[in-house]
């Protein structure tokens, strides 16, 4: 039950079971002060959650295998899987590689790889013997895009690389006819992420509306993918499936990070997604200076309601820093220089009032309707192959 309403003017209100709080504008709590993120946890993940953390869900996994396996036969590879340098995408290519799995790595090179992150790929890579296809993003676009981004104020800054990265991994896939794209994404550590801190990276439309009324370079050569291609030509026509392949394992992300430490030679970034400089700064300074959004809220979230950290830890550690001002500055200087902005500059950008998304051309309704248009395309397809 609802009991307050988002405004302006609402009271500071903290969720009692994890550390959310009222800086999500969307955000509710029930009589008892649980919040509306615990309480979609609790009705939409933690069931399966629980499953795959008990190991319940190794039949359906060794299913899925044989799956992915048959389905690559007579192929190079049988998955692809989009390598960061993170936790979460380093750990997937382990667990793939051991369930006997044959992966082409992908990565996107923004541009903003740290030096750090470019050592944990080539680790990887090297010590699970992948073959990795990495696309080199066209510089000169790429830093219109992300400063058309920074002009516009909105909160999701990130998504000239985030677009991008789709695009690399259904490229490959459909190049090889690999049918499986095994993802990162998972209940355990990512279960709260609110909507209102960000906007839809895959929507084409906004990054171009965007470029088009702040940038002054034309985009040739960025890797835009459309509604109809992302939501529809590659999952439903082409038949490739994203499979979040830590949804179905035991993950607990401390473990993860021990793991991939040992066997992969990883080195820690201090921050979830911290491997890209850029990612860094986004999250540990834009967002919080300029929005008052602090992600570590919601990680810290999400491993508290899957029972991988207590809520007095995660407040405990809210009283630290993983973003020193030191390191901040450093990437404040660097960012501007490579943008090719001023640090006047750019904090004169930053100090424009913030601007929510929907200010901007977008295609949230045309997507909403796809969603719904494919959920029944889904079925109907579904029907027909079981019906050959």
């Amino acid at each position: 039950m609802r009991t307050d309403e988002t405004s302006t003017s609402r009271a500071y209100q903290r969720c009692v079971r994890t550390i959310m709080d009222t800086t999500d504008p969307d955000i509710w709590f029930d009589e008892q002060g649980v919040s509306s993120h615990a309480i979609t946890f609790d009705r939409t993940f933690a069931h399966e959650l629980a499953r795959a953390q008990s190991g319940e869900r190794r039949e359906e996994l060794d299913a899925l295998v044989a799956e992915i396996k048959k389905a690559g036969e007579g192929k190079p590879y049988d998955c692809v899987i989009g390598i960061s340098g993170g936790v979460d995408s380093s750990y997937v290519a382990l667990q793939a590689v051991r369930l006997g799995l044959r992966p082409l790595a992908v990565h996107f090179d923004s541009g903003w790889n740290s030096e750090l992150a470019v050592d944990n790929i080539h680790n990887l890579v090297t010590r699970l013997g992948l073959d990795l296809y990495t696309h080199v993003v066209d510089w000169r676009e790429m830093k219109d895009l992300q400063l058309s981004f920074f002009k516009a104020s909105v909160a999701n800054a990130d998504t000239p690389t985030d677009h991008a990265f789709g695009w690399v991994a259904y490229t490959q896939a459909e190049k090889y006819g690999i049918k499986y794209i095994l993802s990162g994404a998972n209940y355990a550590s990512e279960s709260v992420l609110p909507a209102a801190w960000g906007y839809d990276a895959g929507d084409a439309r906004h990054v171009k509306a965007i470029q088009k009324r702040f940038g002054s370079v034309r985009l040739k050569t960025y890797p835009l993918m459309g509604l109809v291609k992302r939501n529809l030509w590659y999952p439903e026509v082409k038949r490739i499936r994203t499979i979040p392949l830590l949804n179905y394992v035991p993950y607990i992300y401390a473990d993860a990070k021990r793991e991939i430490a040992e066997e992969l030679g990883w080195r820690d970034y201090g921050g979830k997604h911290y491997e890209s400089v850029f990612t860094r700064y986004f999250q540990g300074y834009y967002l919080p200076t300029k929005f008052g959004f602090d992600k570590r809220l919601a990680h810290y979230s999400s491993l508290i309601l899957s029972g991988q950290m207590t809520r007095d830890e995660a407040l405990e550690l809210m009283q630290t820093t993983n973003y020193p001002e030191e390191l901040r500055a450093q990437d404040h200087a660097f960012i501007a220089k490579k943008l090719g902005v001023s640090v006047d500059e750019l904090e004169e950008i930053f100090s424009r009032p913030p601007v929510h998304y929907s200010e901007y051309p977008n295609s949230k309704a045309s997507t909403d309707r796809l969603f719904a248009f494919t959920a029944k395309l889904g079925g109907l397809l579904r029907k027909l192959r079981i019906l050959r």
